[in-house]
């Protein structure tokens, strides 16, 4: 896992500014490749073959094809062994050799060959060519420039903005789009003019400046038996894959079924020493300690609980540079924290993020399912019904309650079906948006909300199940959960890796029909069946309870000045936003008629991201070379089973 750079002209002195903004990422070790028509930069945190062989930016036998790569390629031993047979030769034990030589071997389709979760850069000197590639499901994230045949890229977009020729401005259609999803759909950002590169795709730059993006993969459905021992099967051998290291080695444990069955797994491939790493808040109904200690206890792992309290400014301001770009969903900044406890004991952890999109595990999934059910109610009873309903409705402190859940699921109904089960994750409507955005702004964009979502949508299957997770792993996983992911365990040099999301057994999951994912309203209804004996009593069978914070009860508490201060007097939301709308909302959610954390949660990072990035990025700047934030000041952390049996 690394931080990668770069850009297609000489400069030495840019490439080295470029590394500096992504330390973090690679606090271990750093190199360059700076030759005419190319700079390469790289920042490594050692993780697979940790001598001077294995330091990147790195080439093939003769120099003429260069790589710097992020990411881990879990079948590199395999790849090599095919690739030595051809005549290859190889310098060292890191995956990132093979890459190369499978470039030599197989050219652009070379993306094809490789497990495994990967960001990258290819400069084929012969042919003057530079090549961007990024995984299958987007697990490491990738940006660039292109404009005037000059093309950058780097991991994260603060190292693009190392660059003081490179303009910086808000990208308003982003702007309007985070309101509503809580990210910016790819290919945009937030920053006019940097783009994601999608999922599965490869950008190729040729030495007469003729650009291409293709696409290597996509989501496909197959003929596949949804049986418990092919799904099992196919999750151990991740799980045994995904522990390939020369570092020490551990596992998230929330108590919910994914990490479980991702531990339960470990536990066989290294029954000796496993450490699993829980989080929890006072407030109970937030919290999953209990589950955790249960497995923990069952597996005779070595188990650390972190408890999160309200966190301080510092820390916020932390995780909104590390994001580049907002993506607010408030589980970031509690992944942070555990994220840095984690990083105490070992270098690499492994995660169950991925199973609630493959096997329908969202409460969003099963909305949908009820809202085809209620349908059949005429249209405008059914909508005075729900309006009704929202506005009687109190905001609840609980995180779900009856209240709560009834609450959000008319609030969801009542928006376009266009927007699929996503909805149920859509946090505003169109009255709104032009009720707190000025005239000025909105002119000129798109304001359909689910514009996103339509263009994925016309591209899935015509059966909703399908349909609806075709929408979802291409949107919210690579531009919310995985960002989230990346972002926040580099920020504290901890690797992360989710089995779940090997493609492999995501071809199975999405090629198995709804039923066996979602079975009435019972989710993950084949891993449910699959580990009910593999886990401790009433584990597999327990509701989703989710790895979110009580973001509505700190923004009325310990974070109600900050949030206050901060939205109210920053320059872009005072251009671009109406005052008196949300001084009424504000009033709203203080009160606790309604729920407007997610606004306001989604505007303090607004107004921190103007001030840390887009102004000048000068206080940005200073604050890539801080230490993380100590854990002291917003979190309490204790061994549990520090010797277990």
């Amino acid at each position: 896992m690394c931080g990668i750079c770069g850009f297609n002209w000489t400069d030495e002195h840019l490439i080295e500014r470029m590394k500096a903004r992504l330390v973090h990422r690679g606090p271990d070790d750093h190199g360059s490749y700076v030759a005419e028509g190319v700079s390469l930069g790289h920042r490594r945190l050692s993780i697979v073959d940790l001598s001077d062989a294995g330091r990147q930016p790195l080439s093939n036998e003769d120099g003429s094809v260069w790589i710097t790569f992020n990411g881990e390629i879990y079948n590199h031993l395999e790849l090599r062994s095919r690739l030595q047979a051809r005549g290859h030769v190889f310098q060292s034990r890191s995956d990132t050799e093979a890459i190369v030589h499978a470039y030599e071997e197989y050219g652009l389709d070379f993306a094809r060959h490789l497990t495994g979760m990967f960001a990258l850069a290819i400069w084929d000197a012969p042919r003057r060519r530079l090549v961007l590639a990024r995984d299958r499901l987007g697990l490491k994230p990738l940006y660039y420039t292109l404009a005037e045949g000059r093309l950058r890229f780097a991991s994260e977009i603060k190292a693009l903005l190392a660059d003081p020729t490179l303009p910086r401005a808000l990208h308003r259609q982003g702007l309007l789009e985070l309101l509503g999803y809580e990210f910016v759909p790819a290919p945009a950002t937030l920053f006019e003019g940097i783009h994601k590169l999608l999922p599965g795709c490869i950008l190729t730059l040729e030495g007469d400046g003729r650009a291409r993006l293709s696409r290597y993969w996509s989501l496909e459905r197959q003929e596949v038996k949804p049986a418990e021992e092919a799904l099992t099967e196919l999750l151990e051998r991740a799980c045994a894959e995904h522990t390939m290291s020369d570092v020490p080695l551990g596992s998230f444990l929330s108590g919910g079924i994914d990490s479980s069955t991702v531990v339960s797994f470990l536990s066989r491939t290294l029954p000796a020493g496993l450490e699993t790493f829980a989080l929890g808040y006072r407030e109970a109904s937030f919290s999953e300690f209990e589950y955790a200690r249960r497995v923990a206890e069952h597996f005779h792992t070595r188990h650390t609980e972190l408890l999160v309290r309200p966190v301080d400014a510092a820390a916020i301001e932390r995780s909104v540079w590390h994001l580049d770009e907002p993506t607010t969903d408030p589980s970031n900044l509690p992944f942070m924290l555990i994220c840095a406890e984690a990083r105490r004991y070992v270098k690499v952890c492994l995660s169950g993020d991925g199973g609630d999109e493959l096997l329908m595990g969202y409460d969003r999934f099963r909305a949908s399912k009820a809202s085809a059910w209620l349908d059949r109610l005429p249209l405008p009873q059914r909508q005075r019904l729900y309006r009704a309903a929202v506005a009687w409705l109190p905001d609840n402190e609980l995180k779900k309650g009856a209240s709560n859940i009834v609450k959000r699921f008319l609030q969801g109904a009542l928006l376009s079906r266009d927007g699929e089960h996503i909805r149920w994750q859509y946090f505003t409507d169109p009255a709104r948006t032009a009720a707190i955005l000025t005239p000025e702004f909105l002119r000129d964009l798109d304001t359909d909300p689910f514009a996103p979502i339509k263009r994925w949508s016309s591209q899935a299957p015509q059966e909703r199940g399908a349909r609806e997770q075709y929408v979802e792993l291409n949107t919210v996983l690579p531009d919310s959960v995985l960002m989230k992911v990346d972002k926040m365990s580099m920020a504290c040099g901890l690797e992360v890796r989710p089995p779940f999301l090997d493609h492999r057994v995501v071809e199975f999951c999405y090629s198995l029909p709804t039923s066996a994912k979602l079975r009435g309203l019972t989710t993950k209804w084949l891993l449910k069946r699959a580990m009910r004996d593999r886990l401790p009593p009433g584990i597999a069978m327990r509701p989703k309870q989710g790895f979110s914070i009580p973001m509505k009860n700190w923004i009325r508490g310990e974070l109600l000045e900050l949030t206050r201060d901060e939205v109210f007097s920053s320059p872009l939301i005072g251009e671009h936003f109406r005052r008196g709308a949300l001084e009424r909302l504000w009033r709203e959610h203080q009160a606790r008629r309604h729920n407007h954390s997610h606004l306001f949660w989604t505007l303090l990072n607004l107004a921190l991201w103007e001030r840390q990035l887009l102004r000048d990025g000068v206080s940005g700047q200073a604050a890539a070379s801080e230490p993380a934030p100590p854990l002291a000041a917003h979190s309490e952390s204790r061994p549990l089973l520090r010797a277990a049996s």
